[in-house]
Protein backbone atom coordinates (compact mmCIF):
# COMPACT_ATOMS: atom_id res chain seq x y z
CA UNK A 1 0.00 0.00 0.00
CA UNK A 2 2.78 2.40 0.94
CA UNK A 3 4.66 1.61 -2.29
CA UNK A 4 1.50 2.11 -4.35
CA UNK A 5 0.81 5.43 -2.60
CA UNK A 6 4.38 6.61 -3.21
CA UNK A 7 4.14 5.55 -6.85
CA UNK A 8 0.84 7.40 -7.27
CA UNK A 9 2.33 10.50 -5.64
CA UNK A 10 5.33 10.38 -7.97
CA UNK A 11 2.99 10.08 -10.96
CA UNK A 12 0.95 13.09 -9.80
CA UNK A 13 4.13 15.07 -9.29
CA UNK A 14 5.35 14.19 -12.79
CA UNK A 15 1.97 15.19 -14.23
CA UNK A 16 2.05 18.57 -12.44
CA UNK A 17 5.60 19.15 -13.68
CA UNK A 18 4.55 18.31 -17.23
CA UNK A 19 1.49 20.60 -17.09
CA UNK A 20 3.56 23.45 -15.66
CA UNK A 21 6.21 22.93 -18.33
CA UNK A 22 3.71 23.04 -21.23
CA UNK A 23 1.71 25.93 -19.72
CA UNK A 24 4.83 28.06 -19.37
CA UNK A 25 5.49 27.91 -23.11
CA UNK A 26 1.86 27.99 -24.25
CA UNK A 27 0.92 31.06 -22.19
CA UNK A 28 2.61 33.68 -24.47
CA UNK A 29 0.73 32.25 -27.48
CA UNK A 30 -2.70 32.04 -25.82
CA UNK A 31 -4.19 34.92 -27.82
CA UNK A 32 -3.11 33.40 -31.16
CA UNK A 33 -4.29 29.98 -30.05
CA UNK A 34 -7.65 31.37 -28.91
CA UNK A 35 -8.21 33.05 -32.28
CA UNK A 36 -7.28 29.88 -34.11
CA UNK A 37 -9.55 27.77 -31.89
CA UNK A 38 -12.44 30.20 -32.44
CA UNK A 39 -11.98 29.94 -36.22
CA UNK A 40 -11.75 26.16 -35.95
CA UNK A 41 -14.94 26.12 -33.84
CA UNK A 42 -16.91 28.11 -36.45
CA UNK A 43 -15.66 25.91 -39.28
CA UNK A 44 -16.59 22.75 -37.36
CA UNK A 45 -20.08 24.04 -36.55
CA UNK A 46 -20.60 24.81 -40.25
CA UNK A 47 -19.62 21.18 -40.96
CA UNK A 48 -22.20 19.93 -38.48
CA UNK A 49 -25.08 21.78 -40.12
CA UNK A 50 -24.62 20.11 -43.52
CA UNK A 51 -26.31 16.74 -42.71
CA UNK A 52 -29.11 18.52 -40.84
CA UNK A 53 -29.80 20.76 -43.84
CA UNK A 54 -29.69 17.72 -46.15
CA UNK A 55 -32.24 15.88 -44.00
CA UNK A 56 -34.49 18.96 -43.92
CA UNK A 57 -34.31 19.30 -47.72
CA UNK A 58 -35.14 15.60 -48.29
CA UNK A 59 -38.03 15.49 -45.83
CA UNK A 60 -39.47 19.04 -46.06
CA UNK A 61 -38.24 20.98 -49.12
CA UNK A 62 -38.07 18.40 -51.92
CA UNK A 63 -41.66 17.12 -51.39
CA UNK A 64 -42.91 20.70 -52.07
CA UNK A 65 -41.24 20.62 -55.53
CA UNK A 66 -40.39 24.33 -55.38
CA UNK A 67 -37.17 24.84 -57.36
CA UNK A 68 -36.27 28.30 -55.93
CA UNK A 69 -36.57 26.90 -52.39
CA UNK A 70 -34.42 23.89 -53.30
CA UNK A 71 -31.79 26.17 -54.90
CA UNK A 72 -31.88 28.48 -51.89
CA UNK A 73 -31.21 25.68 -49.41
CA UNK A 74 -28.61 24.27 -51.78
CA UNK A 75 -26.92 27.65 -51.70
CA UNK A 76 -26.94 27.53 -47.90
CA UNK A 77 -25.20 24.13 -48.06
CA UNK A 78 -22.58 25.54 -50.46
CA UNK A 79 -22.02 28.50 -48.15
CA UNK A 80 -21.62 26.22 -45.10
CA UNK A 81 -19.19 24.04 -47.06
CA UNK A 82 -17.13 27.07 -48.10
CA UNK A 83 -17.06 28.37 -44.52
CA UNK A 84 -16.07 24.93 -43.18
CA UNK A 85 -13.24 24.46 -45.70
CA UNK A 86 -11.80 27.98 -45.54
CA UNK A 87 -12.04 28.29 -41.76
CA UNK A 88 -10.50 24.87 -41.16
CA UNK A 89 -7.61 25.62 -43.55
CA UNK A 90 -6.98 28.98 -41.86
CA UNK A 91 -7.14 27.42 -38.38
CA UNK A 92 -4.77 24.60 -39.39
CA UNK A 93 -2.23 27.09 -40.73
CA UNK A 94 -2.43 29.08 -37.49
CA UNK A 95 -2.06 25.96 -35.34
CA UNK A 96 1.00 24.88 -37.34
CA UNK A 97 2.56 28.34 -36.89
CA UNK A 98 1.86 28.36 -33.13
CA UNK A 99 3.26 24.83 -32.70
CA UNK A 100 6.34 25.80 -34.72
CA UNK A 101 7.00 28.93 -32.62
CA UNK A 102 6.48 27.18 -29.27
CA UNK A 103 8.69 24.26 -30.28
CA UNK A 104 11.40 26.67 -31.45
CA UNK A 105 11.43 28.37 -28.02
CA UNK A 106 11.46 25.00 -26.22
CA UNK A 107 14.35 23.78 -28.37
CA UNK A 108 16.24 27.04 -27.77
CA UNK A 109 15.75 26.87 -23.99
CA UNK A 110 16.66 23.19 -23.91
CA UNK A 111 19.88 23.83 -25.86
CA UNK A 112 20.72 26.81 -23.63
CA UNK A 113 20.10 24.73 -20.51
CA UNK A 114 22.17 21.84 -21.87
CA UNK A 115 25.01 24.30 -22.55
CA UNK A 116 24.92 25.45 -18.92
CA UNK A 117 24.85 22.01 -17.33
CA UNK A 118 27.86 21.03 -15.29
CA UNK A 119 30.03 18.19 -16.52
CA UNK A 120 28.70 16.05 -13.66
CA UNK A 121 25.11 16.62 -14.80
CA UNK A 122 26.02 15.86 -18.41
CA UNK A 123 27.72 12.66 -17.23
CA UNK A 124 24.49 11.62 -15.50
CA UNK A 125 22.13 12.55 -18.37
CA UNK A 126 24.60 11.51 -21.14
CA UNK A 127 25.19 13.37 -24.39
CA UNK A 128 23.19 10.90 -26.58
CA UNK A 129 20.16 11.44 -24.34
CA UNK A 130 20.51 15.21 -24.71
CA UNK A 131 20.68 14.81 -28.50
CA UNK A 132 17.52 12.66 -28.49
CA UNK A 133 15.68 15.17 -26.30
CA UNK A 134 16.67 18.03 -28.59
CA UNK A 135 15.56 16.15 -31.71
CA UNK A 136 12.93 13.43 -31.37
CA UNK A 137 11.41 14.66 -28.09
CA UNK A 138 10.92 18.22 -29.33
CA UNK A 139 9.42 16.78 -32.53
CA UNK A 140 6.91 14.84 -30.42
CA UNK A 141 6.04 18.06 -28.57
CA UNK A 142 5.52 19.79 -31.93
CA UNK A 143 3.16 17.04 -33.06
CA UNK A 144 1.28 17.21 -29.76
CA UNK A 145 0.79 20.99 -29.91
CA UNK A 146 -0.20 20.97 -33.58
CA UNK A 147 -2.51 17.96 -33.23
CA UNK A 148 -4.23 19.25 -30.11
CA UNK A 149 -5.07 22.53 -31.83
CA UNK A 150 -6.30 20.85 -35.00
CA UNK A 151 -8.10 17.83 -33.57
CA UNK A 152 -8.43 18.85 -29.93
CA UNK A 153 -11.23 21.27 -30.84
CA UNK A 154 -12.66 19.76 -33.98
CA UNK A 155 -13.01 16.13 -32.81
CA UNK A 156 -14.87 16.81 -29.51
CA UNK A 157 -17.15 19.35 -31.21
CA UNK A 158 -17.95 16.90 -34.00
CA UNK A 159 -18.55 14.15 -31.45
CA UNK A 160 -20.75 16.13 -29.06
CA UNK A 161 -22.29 18.26 -31.80
CA UNK A 162 -23.12 15.18 -33.84
CA UNK A 163 -24.86 13.63 -30.84
CA UNK A 164 -26.82 16.85 -30.19
CA UNK A 165 -27.84 17.12 -33.86
CA UNK A 166 -29.02 13.52 -33.95
CA UNK A 167 -30.85 14.08 -30.67
CA UNK A 168 -32.73 17.00 -32.24
CA UNK A 169 -33.69 14.76 -35.17
CA UNK A 170 -34.66 11.61 -33.23
CA UNK A 171 -33.91 11.19 -29.51
CA UNK A 172 -34.65 7.46 -29.52
CA UNK A 173 -32.12 6.66 -32.25
CA UNK A 174 -29.58 8.92 -30.57
CA UNK A 175 -29.86 7.02 -27.30
CA UNK A 176 -29.38 3.75 -29.17
CA UNK A 177 -26.19 5.03 -30.80
CA UNK A 178 -24.88 6.85 -27.69
CA UNK A 179 -25.16 3.66 -25.65
CA UNK A 180 -21.89 2.48 -27.18
CA UNK A 181 -19.89 5.64 -26.43
CA UNK A 182 -19.04 4.83 -22.77
CA UNK A 183 -17.35 1.61 -23.91
CA UNK A 184 -15.22 3.48 -26.47
CA UNK A 185 -14.19 6.16 -23.96
CA UNK A 186 -13.25 3.47 -21.43
CA UNK A 187 -10.99 1.80 -24.02
CA UNK A 188 -9.31 5.15 -24.81
CA UNK A 189 -8.70 5.88 -21.11
CA UNK A 190 -7.25 2.46 -20.27
CA UNK A 191 -5.02 2.31 -23.33
CA UNK A 192 -3.68 5.84 -22.89
CA UNK A 193 -2.75 5.12 -19.25
CA UNK A 194 -0.74 2.15 -20.43
CA UNK A 195 0.77 3.99 -23.37
CA UNK A 196 2.67 6.80 -21.57
CA UNK A 197 5.14 4.49 -19.71
CA UNK A 198 5.66 2.52 -22.92
CA UNK A 199 6.58 5.63 -24.89
CA UNK A 200 8.90 6.77 -22.10
CA UNK A 201 10.64 3.40 -22.38
CA UNK A 202 10.76 3.83 -26.17
CA UNK A 203 12.51 7.21 -25.87
CA UNK A 204 15.11 5.62 -23.59
CA UNK A 205 15.75 3.06 -26.34
CA UNK A 206 16.13 5.98 -28.77
CA UNK A 207 18.81 7.39 -26.42
CA UNK A 208 20.70 4.10 -26.66
CA UNK A 209 20.38 4.06 -30.44
CA UNK A 210 21.74 7.61 -30.70
CA UNK A 211 24.65 6.66 -28.42
CA UNK A 212 25.58 3.65 -30.55
CA UNK A 213 25.40 5.63 -33.80
CA UNK A 214 27.35 8.53 -32.29
CA UNK A 215 30.11 6.28 -30.95
CA UNK A 216 30.35 4.38 -34.22
CA UNK A 217 30.53 7.51 -36.38
CA UNK A 218 33.12 9.12 -34.08
CA UNK A 219 35.25 5.98 -34.04
CA UNK A 220 34.76 4.91 -37.67
CA UNK A 221 38.50 4.98 -38.39
CA UNK A 222 39.47 2.68 -35.52
CA UNK A 223 36.52 0.40 -36.34
CA UNK A 224 37.81 -0.01 -39.89
CA UNK A 225 41.45 -0.26 -38.83
CA UNK A 226 40.69 -3.13 -36.43
CA UNK A 227 38.20 -4.82 -38.79
CA UNK A 228 35.40 -4.50 -36.25
CA UNK A 229 32.73 -3.47 -38.76
CA UNK A 230 30.78 -6.70 -38.28
CA UNK A 231 30.91 -6.34 -34.48
CA UNK A 232 29.61 -2.79 -34.72
CA UNK A 233 26.84 -3.91 -37.05
CA UNK A 234 25.81 -6.51 -34.49
CA UNK A 235 25.91 -3.91 -31.70
CA UNK A 236 23.77 -1.57 -33.79
CA UNK A 237 21.42 -4.45 -34.64
CA UNK A 238 20.91 -5.17 -30.92
CA UNK A 239 20.10 -1.53 -30.18
CA UNK A 240 17.87 -1.34 -33.25
CA UNK A 241 16.05 -4.56 -32.32
CA UNK A 242 15.47 -3.34 -28.76
CA UNK A 243 14.07 -0.03 -29.99
CA UNK A 244 11.89 -1.88 -32.52
CA UNK A 245 10.65 -4.24 -29.81
CA UNK A 246 9.63 -1.39 -27.52
CA UNK A 247 8.02 0.54 -30.36
CA UNK A 248 6.15 -2.56 -31.49
CA UNK A 249 4.87 -3.15 -27.97
CA UNK A 250 3.74 0.48 -27.62
CA UNK A 251 2.08 0.45 -31.05
CA UNK A 252 0.28 -2.83 -30.33
CA UNK A 253 -1.15 -1.44 -27.10
CA UNK A 254 -2.15 1.86 -28.69
CA UNK A 255 -3.42 -0.01 -31.78
CA UNK A 256 -6.13 -1.69 -29.72
CA UNK A 257 -8.19 1.49 -29.82
CA UNK A 258 -9.03 1.57 -33.55
CA UNK A 259 -10.56 -1.91 -33.86
CA UNK A 260 -12.34 -1.45 -30.52
CA UNK A 261 -13.81 1.85 -31.75
CA UNK A 262 -14.95 0.31 -35.01
CA UNK A 263 -16.48 -2.63 -33.15
CA UNK A 264 -18.52 -0.59 -30.68
CA UNK A 265 -19.57 2.13 -33.11
CA UNK A 266 -20.53 -0.32 -35.86
CA UNK A 267 -22.58 -2.28 -33.35
CA UNK A 268 -24.27 1.01 -32.56
CA UNK A 269 -24.83 1.66 -36.27
CA UNK A 270 -26.42 -1.76 -36.75
CA UNK A 271 -28.69 -1.08 -33.80
CA UNK A 272 -29.60 2.36 -35.24
CA UNK A 273 -30.51 0.87 -38.65
CA UNK A 274 -32.61 -1.89 -37.10
CA UNK A 275 -34.46 0.44 -34.73
CA UNK A 276 -34.73 3.07 -37.47
CA UNK A 277 -36.31 0.59 -39.86
CA UNK A 278 -38.99 -0.24 -37.30
CA UNK A 279 -39.61 3.47 -36.61
CA UNK A 280 -39.87 4.35 -40.34
CA UNK A 281 -42.27 1.44 -40.81
CA UNK A 282 -44.32 2.74 -37.89
CA UNK A 283 -44.23 6.31 -39.34
CA UNK A 284 -42.42 7.54 -36.22
CA UNK A 285 -39.52 8.97 -38.27
CA UNK A 286 -38.62 9.79 -41.88
CA UNK A 287 -36.12 8.51 -44.47
CA UNK A 288 -34.22 11.82 -44.49
CA UNK A 289 -33.63 11.47 -40.76
CA UNK A 290 -32.17 7.99 -41.26
CA UNK A 291 -29.90 9.35 -44.02
CA UNK A 292 -28.79 12.19 -41.75
CA UNK A 293 -28.16 9.67 -38.98
CA UNK A 294 -25.88 7.67 -41.25
CA UNK A 295 -23.95 10.85 -42.15
CA UNK A 296 -23.72 11.91 -38.52
CA UNK A 297 -22.60 8.42 -37.62
CA UNK A 298 -19.70 8.76 -40.08
CA UNK A 299 -18.86 12.15 -38.53
CA UNK A 300 -19.00 10.71 -35.01
CA UNK A 301 -16.90 7.71 -36.06
CA UNK A 302 -14.21 9.93 -37.63
CA UNK A 303 -14.27 12.21 -34.58
CA UNK A 304 -13.78 9.23 -32.27
CA UNK A 305 -10.89 7.96 -34.38
CA UNK A 306 -9.38 11.46 -34.28
CA UNK A 307 -9.65 11.42 -30.49
CA UNK A 308 -7.88 8.06 -30.54
CA UNK A 309 -5.02 9.47 -32.63
CA UNK A 310 -4.97 12.46 -30.32
CA UNK A 311 -4.45 10.20 -27.31
CA UNK A 312 -1.59 8.44 -29.11
CA UNK A 313 0.05 11.83 -29.77
CA UNK A 314 -0.67 12.85 -26.20
CA UNK A 315 0.99 9.71 -24.84
CA UNK A 316 4.15 10.29 -26.87
CA UNK A 317 4.09 14.03 -26.26
CA UNK A 318 3.61 13.63 -22.53
CA UNK A 319 6.52 11.20 -22.28
CA UNK A 320 8.71 13.64 -24.24
CA UNK A 321 7.48 16.61 -22.17
CA UNK A 322 8.51 14.80 -18.98
CA UNK A 323 11.98 14.16 -20.40
CA UNK A 324 12.44 17.77 -21.53
CA UNK A 325 11.03 19.15 -18.27
CA UNK A 326 13.51 16.95 -16.39
CA UNK A 327 16.43 18.74 -18.07
CA UNK A 328 14.96 22.24 -17.72
CA UNK A 329 14.26 21.61 -14.03
CA UNK A 330 17.84 20.55 -13.21
CA UNK A 331 19.21 22.89 -10.54
CA UNK A 332 22.32 24.96 -11.10
CA UNK A 333 25.05 22.58 -10.03
CA UNK A 334 27.99 24.97 -9.89
CA UNK A 335 26.49 27.82 -7.88
CA UNK A 336 28.29 31.12 -7.46
CA UNK A 337 29.49 31.47 -3.90
CA UNK A 338 30.67 34.39 -1.81
CA UNK A 339 33.85 36.13 -2.92
CA UNK A 340 36.64 34.75 -0.74
CA UNK A 341 39.96 36.55 -1.27
CA UNK A 342 43.28 35.80 0.37
CA UNK A 343 46.47 37.77 -0.41
CA UNK A 344 48.72 34.77 -0.90
CA UNK A 345 51.00 36.20 -3.58
CA UNK A 346 50.28 33.25 -5.86
CA UNK A 347 48.50 33.32 -9.19
CA UNK A 348 47.15 29.75 -8.89
CA UNK A 349 47.00 27.63 -5.76
CA UNK A 350 45.52 24.23 -4.88
CA UNK A 351 44.97 23.72 -1.15
CA UNK A 352 44.57 20.05 -0.15
CA UNK A 353 42.15 19.36 -3.01
CA UNK A 354 40.34 16.04 -3.29
CA UNK A 355 37.82 14.85 -5.87
CA UNK A 356 35.87 11.80 -7.03
CA UNK A 357 33.58 11.37 -10.03
CA UNK A 358 31.24 9.18 -7.97
CA UNK A 359 29.37 9.98 -4.76
CA UNK A 360 30.20 6.60 -3.22
CA UNK A 361 31.96 7.35 0.10
CA UNK A 362 33.49 3.87 0.19
CA UNK A 363 35.31 4.41 -3.11
CA UNK A 364 38.80 5.89 -2.97
CA UNK A 365 38.90 9.49 -4.32
CA UNK A 366 40.40 9.96 -7.77
CA UNK A 367 42.45 12.91 -6.47
CA UNK A 368 43.53 13.30 -2.86
CA UNK A 369 45.70 15.84 -1.06
CA UNK A 370 46.62 17.89 -4.16
CA UNK A 371 48.47 21.03 -3.07
CA UNK A 372 50.70 23.32 -5.13
CA UNK A 373 51.08 27.03 -5.90
CA UNK A 374 52.30 28.99 -8.92
CA UNK A 375 53.34 32.61 -9.19
CA UNK A 376 52.34 34.67 -12.19
CA UNK A 377 54.36 33.72 -15.26
CA UNK A 378 55.53 30.37 -13.91
CA UNK A 379 55.09 27.09 -15.77
CA UNK A 380 53.91 23.81 -14.27
CA UNK A 381 54.33 20.51 -16.07
CA UNK A 382 52.21 17.53 -15.02
CA UNK A 383 53.30 13.96 -15.69
CA UNK A 384 51.91 10.63 -14.61
CA UNK A 385 50.56 7.31 -15.70
CA UNK A 386 47.29 6.98 -17.57
CA UNK A 387 44.41 7.47 -15.14
CA UNK A 388 46.53 9.19 -12.50
CA UNK A 389 44.31 12.31 -12.57
CA UNK A 390 46.34 14.71 -14.72
CA UNK A 391 43.41 15.99 -16.84
CA UNK A 392 41.15 16.00 -13.78
CA UNK A 393 43.41 18.58 -12.12
CA UNK A 394 42.82 20.87 -15.11
CA UNK A 395 39.06 20.26 -15.10
CA UNK A 396 38.93 21.26 -11.43
CA UNK A 397 40.96 24.39 -12.14
CA UNK A 398 38.52 25.30 -14.94
CA UNK A 399 35.63 24.51 -12.58
CA UNK A 400 34.06 21.95 -14.87
CA UNK A 401 33.57 20.10 -11.59
CA UNK A 402 33.67 21.34 -8.01
CA UNK A 403 36.27 19.83 -5.74
CA UNK A 404 34.94 17.52 -3.02
CA UNK A 405 37.40 18.98 -0.53
CA UNK A 406 39.96 21.75 -0.27
CA UNK A 407 40.11 25.05 -2.18
CA UNK A 408 41.36 26.26 -5.53
CA UNK A 409 42.33 29.90 -5.83
CA UNK A 410 43.14 32.13 -8.78
CA UNK A 411 44.62 35.57 -8.01
CA UNK A 412 43.84 34.81 -4.38
CA UNK A 413 40.10 34.31 -5.02
CA UNK A 414 38.30 31.03 -4.39
CA UNK A 415 37.15 30.09 -7.91
CA UNK A 416 33.67 29.23 -6.56
CA UNK A 417 33.15 32.95 -5.89
CA UNK A 418 34.32 34.30 -9.27
CA UNK A 419 31.52 35.05 -11.79
CA UNK A 420 31.81 32.73 -14.84
CA UNK A 421 32.14 35.59 -17.36
CA UNK A 422 35.04 37.08 -15.44
CA UNK A 423 36.59 33.71 -14.61
CA UNK A 424 36.75 32.11 -18.06
CA UNK A 425 38.22 35.23 -19.68
CA UNK A 426 41.42 34.45 -17.79
CA UNK A 427 42.05 31.20 -19.65
CA UNK A 428 43.34 29.98 -22.96
CA UNK A 429 42.72 26.25 -23.27
CA UNK A 430 43.73 23.47 -25.66
CA UNK A 431 42.24 20.26 -24.30
CA UNK A 432 43.22 16.68 -24.99
CA UNK A 433 40.04 15.94 -26.98
CA UNK A 434 39.23 19.40 -28.26
CA UNK A 435 37.03 20.00 -31.30
CA UNK A 436 37.37 21.90 -34.55
CA UNK A 437 34.05 22.90 -36.07
CA UNK A 438 32.84 22.73 -39.67
CA UNK A 439 33.81 26.33 -40.44
CA UNK A 440 36.81 28.26 -41.71
CA UNK A 441 40.20 28.29 -40.00
CA UNK A 442 39.63 31.98 -39.18
CA UNK A 443 36.38 31.25 -37.35
CA UNK A 444 37.80 28.22 -35.55
CA UNK A 445 40.76 30.19 -34.21
CA UNK A 446 38.77 33.35 -33.49
CA UNK A 447 35.88 31.37 -32.00
CA UNK A 448 33.49 34.34 -31.97
CA UNK A 449 36.05 36.78 -30.56
CA UNK A 450 36.33 39.03 -33.67
CA UNK A 451 40.09 38.83 -34.00
CA UNK A 452 41.83 41.37 -36.20
CA UNK A 453 44.03 40.09 -39.02
CA UNK A 454 47.15 40.90 -36.97
CA UNK A 455 45.83 39.03 -33.91
CA UNK A 456 44.92 36.02 -36.04
CA UNK A 457 48.34 35.98 -37.71
CA UNK A 458 50.06 36.35 -34.35
CA UNK A 459 48.19 33.38 -32.87
CA UNK A 460 48.90 31.18 -35.90
CA UNK A 461 52.59 32.16 -35.93
CA UNK A 462 53.16 31.42 -32.24
CA UNK A 463 51.28 28.12 -32.57
CA UNK A 464 53.58 27.12 -35.49
CA UNK A 465 50.54 26.96 -37.80
CA UNK A 466 51.10 30.01 -40.02
CA UNK A 467 53.13 28.23 -42.69
CA UNK A 468 50.75 25.36 -43.42
CA UNK A 469 47.74 27.72 -43.29
CA UNK A 470 49.36 30.01 -45.89
CA UNK A 471 50.09 27.00 -48.07
CA UNK A 472 46.37 26.30 -48.35
CA UNK A 473 44.52 27.69 -51.36
CA UNK A 474 42.29 30.02 -49.32
CA UNK A 475 44.63 30.62 -46.40
CA UNK A 476 42.79 31.39 -43.14
CA UNK A 477 39.47 31.29 -45.02
CA UNK A 478 39.93 27.61 -45.88
CA UNK A 479 36.85 25.65 -44.75
CA UNK A 480 37.39 22.75 -42.38
CA UNK A 481 35.41 19.54 -42.15
CA UNK A 482 33.69 18.62 -38.90
CA UNK A 483 36.31 17.85 -36.22
CA UNK A 484 39.00 19.00 -38.67
CA UNK A 485 38.86 15.74 -40.62
CA UNK A 486 40.63 17.33 -43.61
CA UNK A 487 43.73 18.11 -41.50
CA UNK A 488 46.49 15.97 -40.08
CA UNK A 489 46.73 15.38 -36.34
CA UNK A 490 49.59 17.84 -35.94
CA UNK A 491 47.81 20.52 -37.95
CA UNK A 492 44.69 20.14 -35.80
CA UNK A 493 46.70 20.48 -32.61
CA UNK A 494 48.46 23.60 -33.82
CA UNK A 495 45.17 25.28 -34.72
CA UNK A 496 43.78 24.38 -31.28
CA UNK A 497 46.86 25.87 -29.62
CA UNK A 498 46.43 28.96 -31.81
CA UNK A 499 42.85 29.27 -30.54
CA UNK A 500 44.17 29.13 -26.96
CA UNK A 501 46.83 31.79 -27.60
CA UNK A 502 44.60 34.14 -29.61
CA UNK A 503 43.69 36.52 -26.79
CA UNK A 504 46.97 36.41 -24.81
CA UNK A 505 45.40 34.73 -21.76
CA UNK A 506 46.55 35.13 -18.16
CA UNK A 507 46.52 31.36 -17.73
CA UNK A 508 47.36 28.92 -20.53
CA UNK A 509 46.33 25.28 -20.23
CA UNK A 510 47.73 22.71 -22.64
CA UNK A 511 46.36 19.25 -21.97
CA UNK A 512 48.51 16.82 -23.95
CA UNK A 513 48.00 19.20 -26.88
CA UNK A 514 51.39 18.66 -28.52
CA UNK A 515 51.42 14.86 -28.63
CA UNK A 516 51.05 14.84 -32.44
CA UNK A 517 53.85 17.39 -32.99
CA UNK A 518 57.34 16.36 -33.99
CA UNK A 519 60.17 17.24 -31.60
CA UNK A 520 61.34 20.20 -33.67
CA UNK A 521 57.90 21.81 -33.88
CA UNK A 522 57.34 21.10 -30.18
CA UNK A 523 60.61 22.82 -29.32
CA UNK A 524 59.75 25.85 -31.48
CA UNK A 525 56.35 26.07 -29.80
CA UNK A 526 57.95 26.03 -26.34
CA UNK A 527 60.44 28.69 -27.46
CA UNK A 528 57.57 30.91 -28.70
CA UNK A 529 55.78 30.51 -25.36
CA UNK A 530 58.96 31.40 -23.47
CA UNK A 531 59.74 34.48 -25.58
CA UNK A 532 56.25 35.95 -26.12
CA UNK A 533 54.15 34.74 -23.18
CA UNK A 534 56.53 35.31 -20.27
CA UNK A 535 53.73 36.83 -18.15
CA UNK A 536 51.35 33.94 -18.76
CA UNK A 537 51.04 31.24 -16.15
CA UNK A 538 51.16 27.95 -18.02
CA UNK A 539 50.10 24.44 -17.05
CA UNK A 540 51.15 21.66 -19.41
CA UNK A 541 49.95 18.08 -19.19
CA UNK A 542 52.16 15.88 -21.33
CA UNK A 543 53.27 12.34 -21.97
CA UNK A 544 56.73 13.42 -23.17
CA UNK A 545 59.28 14.53 -20.62
CA UNK A 546 60.84 16.85 -23.20
CA UNK A 547 57.65 18.94 -23.23
CA UNK A 548 57.86 19.78 -19.50
CA UNK A 549 61.45 19.22 -18.37
CA UNK A 550 62.30 22.94 -18.59
CA UNK A 551 59.22 24.04 -16.62
CA UNK A 552 59.64 25.92 -13.32
CA UNK A 553 57.88 23.10 -11.51
CA UNK A 554 56.99 19.56 -12.49
CA UNK A 555 54.30 17.61 -10.66
CA UNK A 556 54.27 13.81 -10.88
CA UNK A 557 50.98 12.06 -10.11
CA UNK A 558 50.38 8.44 -9.25
CA UNK A 559 46.87 7.14 -8.49
CA UNK A 560 45.62 10.64 -7.70
CA UNK A 561 48.43 11.60 -5.32
CA UNK A 562 51.48 13.82 -5.76
CA UNK A 563 54.59 11.65 -5.49
CA UNK A 564 56.99 14.22 -6.88
CA UNK A 565 57.09 18.03 -7.12
CA UNK A 566 60.07 20.16 -8.12
CA UNK A 567 62.41 20.93 -10.98
CA UNK A 568 63.68 18.41 -13.49
CA UNK A 569 66.97 17.86 -11.63
CA UNK A 570 65.26 17.65 -8.23
CA UNK A 571 62.86 14.99 -9.49
CA UNK A 572 65.63 13.00 -11.15
CA UNK A 573 67.30 12.83 -7.78
CA UNK A 574 64.23 12.24 -5.62
CA UNK A 575 61.37 10.69 -7.64
CA UNK A 576 61.81 7.13 -8.89
CA UNK A 577 58.81 7.22 -11.24
CA UNK A 578 59.97 10.44 -12.90
CA UNK A 579 63.48 9.05 -13.31
CA UNK A 580 62.04 5.86 -14.82
CA UNK A 581 59.93 7.85 -17.32
CA UNK A 582 62.91 10.00 -18.30
CA UNK A 583 65.22 7.05 -18.81
CA UNK A 584 62.62 5.14 -20.86
CA UNK A 585 62.10 8.12 -23.17
CA UNK A 586 65.52 9.78 -23.32
CA UNK A 587 68.11 7.38 -21.98
CA UNK A 588 69.95 7.72 -18.68
CA UNK A 589 72.73 9.97 -19.98
CA UNK A 590 70.46 12.48 -21.76
CA UNK A 591 67.99 12.56 -18.88
CA UNK A 592 70.73 13.43 -16.43
CA UNK A 593 72.29 16.07 -18.64
CA UNK A 594 69.09 17.75 -19.84
CA UNK A 595 67.85 20.99 -18.34
CA UNK A 596 68.46 24.61 -18.94
CA UNK A 597 66.15 27.51 -19.39
CA UNK A 598 62.53 27.02 -18.53
CA UNK A 599 59.65 26.91 -21.01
Amino acid sequence: MIAQSAEAGAERGARRKEYHFIARYVRPCLSRMSLGLAIKFLGTVADLFLPWILAYMIDEVVPRRRIPLILGWGGVMVFCSAVAVSFNIAANRMSAAVARDITRVIRHDLFSKASCLSCAQIDRVTVPSLIARLSSDTYNIHRLLSGMQRMGVRAPILLLGGILMTFSLDPVLTLVMAGMLPFTLLVVYLVSRRGVPLYTSLQEAVDTMVRVVRENSAGIKIVKALSKTDDERRRFARANEEMTRRERKANIIMGITNPAMFLFLNLGLVAVIIVGAYRVNAAQTQAGVILAFLTYFTIILNATLSITRMFVMYSRGRASADRIAEILALPEDLRLGQRDHVDSGFHISFEDVSFSYTANPEQRPLLEGISFALKRGETLGILGETGSGKSTVLQLLLRFYDAAGGRIRVNGDDIRGIPPGEFYRLFGVAMQKDVLFADTIRENVGFGRDLSEDELRRALRFAQAEQFVDDMAQGPDTPLSSRGANLSGGQRQRLLIGRALATCPEILILDDSSSALDYRTDAELRRALRDHFAGTTTIIVAQRVSSVMQADRIMVLERGRIIGYGTHRELLAGCALYREICESQMGAAEAGGAGGARV
